[in-house]
């Protein structure tokens, strides 16, 4: 999954406002190997207060609608990759949700932890999967104080009720996909704990999805404070994550991750 930031304020510094430059990265992506594209006009970071509702429409309408004419001519990296890319929103308010999925998306990137039924009852009518992230409290809201006791085991009972929740509102189990919310709501030791026993999230028996990619964690084991400077350790999360189940990883630099990917089926 290749992110895209429709933004100017993306933690690692790679968002942009400009439609075509964020259009180009997108197509690239798609070459370089991502099966999703994953488009958000709003940062996830919790020092930023929340853009209006009208704004963040206009940011995924003016990229929405432009993509299929971006993507011509673009060629998939190798017969395995999906193509053409599944088209994701990485949104969490229903008032945006139910304005932006009609346009053509197939996957909704929820932040938001569904506290309630309404975006998976959105997702059921128009017909795209849903995922849906550990957290707790609502997005953009820092959490930095919050103490789990056993952050798997408060895990496994939030998505019990989170999936039971999102089928009773009519997606079926097949369109559902977990994220463990690595660095949302959790400390240092809390993220590599979830890191070394996420396999126990395969008992739900629906896709995993684990945002790897340039996390806080990763650079308070390494030391490194820019955000893209933690590739590297992107790279041995997505080897950890990959042998404890994920399939799907969330990335900034798509090749990186497609390469190691890749190497890591043919080493077994």
């Amino acid at each position: 999954m290749g992110i895209v930031n429709v933004n100017d304020d993306s933690f690692s510094g790679d968002g942009t406002l400009d439609i075509s430059a964020a259009l180009e990265q997108a197509r690239r992506q798609s070459e370089e190997g991502a099966d999703i594209i994953d488009v958000g006009a709003e940062s996830a970071r919790t020092n930023r207060a929340a853009i209006a509702v009208e704004e963040e429409v206009r940011r995924f309408r003016a990229f929405l609608e432009a993509w299929p004419e971006a993507l011509t001519g673009a060629v998939p990296r190798d017969e395995a990759q999906v193509w053409p890319p599944v088209l994701a929103a990485n949104t969490w308010r229903p008032e945006v949700v139910e304005k932006v999925l009609p346009l053509g998306v197939e996957f909704l990137n929820d932040m938001g932890g569904l506290p309630d039924e309404r975006n998976a009852r959105l997702c059921a009518e128009v017909g795209a999967s849903l995922l849906i992230m550990h957290s707790v409290g609502e997005p953009k809201v820092p959490h930095f104080h919050q103490q789990w006791g056993d952050v798997m085991g408060a895990m496994e009972a939030f998505f019990e009720e989170k999936v039971a929740m999102a089928t009773a509102a009519g997606l079926p189990k097949e369109a559902l996909v977990l994220d463990p919310g690595i660095d949302f709501a959790k400390q240092r030791d809390d993220n590599l704990r979830v890191f070394r026993e996420m396999e126990r999230l395969q008992r739900f028996e629906v896709p995993l999805l684990v945002p790897v990619s340039r996390k806080t964690v990763i650079g308070e084991v390494l030391g490194i404070a820019e955000p893209k400077e933690r590739d590297a350790g992107t790279v041995a999360c997505i080897a950890a994550a990959v042998r404890r189940g994920a399939g799907i990883l969330r990335v900034h630099d798509v090749r990186a991750a497609w390469q190691a990917v890749k190497m890591l089926a043919a080493l077994g």
